[in-house]
């Protein structure tokens, strides 16, 4: 009788350590996992973006959700694509790459950042197919009423707004005139080319000086190492025309690094790029290693902040704290997965500045909808964001708290003074 207590003892103790060790099933170690104990995802988010050479932040942010969420192919949420770097010349082949991600029957939501020409396109496909699929696109190069006519959501830099508060940053900091540098295809783009009239009539209203300035479209046969070079050759040239309490503002990320490393050097200002970050254009201009923070902003800036003081930069350039297009990337595929799952709405703007802030620890967002000039029709599935400049060397200027006025109103009064 003993003998049969200590067997069934022992039996009783190797169950209950069996059971022990299993993890219930709302363990936080298995919670927003890309797949747990051999289960597939339920569905897929597919992710295209221009590669490394032009959208650096847009691919290193669709990189991290790969590594949180998992390969489709291993099993996990997401699907990574790239189109071509010659996009213009190319278009049928980016449209088919986004188009392709319908193909998969798992598939729920398709982004697209940057959104070059022939998105809309795309989404139309995609729509036609599979109904069922979201369709969301950040910093758009498609006309407004189009893409927001197909996508489910777009989401851009708060031009509106950043053309009444980049040119007043550029006076805070300390220039007195300020140097738009585009080029046509960049300015057919209505809400770049609607950006630039509001800073054109802000610089008439705060008493600075407008130039408009052309450089080589990066497209065009000269292609990106042309256009760079034609930078860091014309700074030189308009730092002397100009003088040195001058801003200069790109349209383009390539020709962002040649025009940093020459505001360094010559003394001129910079207040923040066209798709804010503290890696585009800043790494490379400066000369910074980053490769070991991949996705770490904070030491990422303060690396950058470091050689720009050293390099006697001090209060003259600027950028955001945190990438627009990495953040925007990491925050359109966590909206659509949650919106998928139940557990946020994308159509909501307020649950959207709660997953940007999630991914940007300490950043203040603001999240707003797109109001269109002609007529005055909120987007309401068009949020335009904005975080503050932040100025290397002296820290956050503090546009964010900057009481914007009425953009639209101050554009149509400069129009008329203009046509007197």
């Amino acid at each position: 009788m003993k003998k049969l207590l200590a067997i069934l003892l022992a039996m009783a103790m190797v169950f209950s350590l069996a059971a022990c060790g299993k993890k219930p099933a709302g363990d936080a170690n298995t919670e927003n996992t890309a797949k747990t104990d051999g289960e597939e995802a339920p569905f897929h988010i597919g992710i295209c973006t221009g590669t490394v050479s032009q959208s650096e932040d847009e691919q290193r942010g669709a990189e991290s959700m790969l590594t949180k969420y998992g390969d489709s192919k291993d099993g996990g949420f997401i699907t990574l694509k790239n189109y071509p770097d010659n996009y213009m010349a190319e278009q049928e082949t980016t449209i088919q790459q986004i188009v392709s991600f319908a193909d998969d029957p798992k598939m729920k939501v398709v982004i697209v950042n940057q959104g070059p020409p022939g998105t809309a396109a795309a989404f139309k496909q995609i729509k036609e197919k599979r109904p069922d699929i979201l369709c969301f696109v950040a910093n758009s190069q498609e006309d407004p009423n189009l893409i927001e006519g197909i996508a489910d959501l777009v989401v851009d830099p708060d031009q509106i707004n950043r053309g009444y508060l980049i040119p007043l940053a550029a006076q805070k900091m300390g220039a007195k005139k300020f140097v738009h540098v585009t080029f046509p295809r960049h300015m057919s783009i209505e809400l770049l080319s609607l950006r630039k009239d509001i800073m054109e009539a802000t610089c008439d209203k705060i008493g600075m000086e407008f130039i408009m300035e052309t450089a080589p479209d990066p497209m065009s046969d000269i292609g990106i190492p042309g256009a760079q070079n034609f930078i860091l050759e014309q700074m030189p040239a308009w730092v002397k025309q100009y003088g040195k309490e001058t801003a200069f503002f790109a349209t383009n990320d390539s020709h962002t690094e040649p025009m940093l490393l020459r505001v360094a050097e010559l003394g001129a200002y910079f207040v923040e790029q066209d798709l804010p970050s503290p890696i585009l254009g800043y790494t490379g201009a400066l000369s910074v290693d980053v490769k070991d923070a991949a996705g770490d902003w904070p030491e990422i800036l303060k690396r950058v902040e470091e050689k720009a003081v050293e390099m006697g930069a001090e209060g003259r350039m600027g950028l955001w704290a945190f990438s627009f297009g990495f953040s925007t990337t990491q925050a359109l595929a966590e909206i659509g997965k949650r919106t998928v799952e139940g557990t946020a709405d994308y159509k909501k703007p307020e649950d959207f500045k709660k997953v940007l802030e999630e991914f940007t620890p300490g950043a203040v967002w603001g999240v707003t909808t797109y109001v269109d000039r002609v007529s005055r029709e909120e987007k309401k599935n068009h949020y335009l964001t904005l975080q503050d400049t932040y100025v290397l060397g002296k820290g956050y200027l503090g546009m964010t708290d900057v009481e914007v006025p009425d953009v639209y109103q101050l554009l149509d009064e400069y129009e008329a003074k203009k046509n007197k």
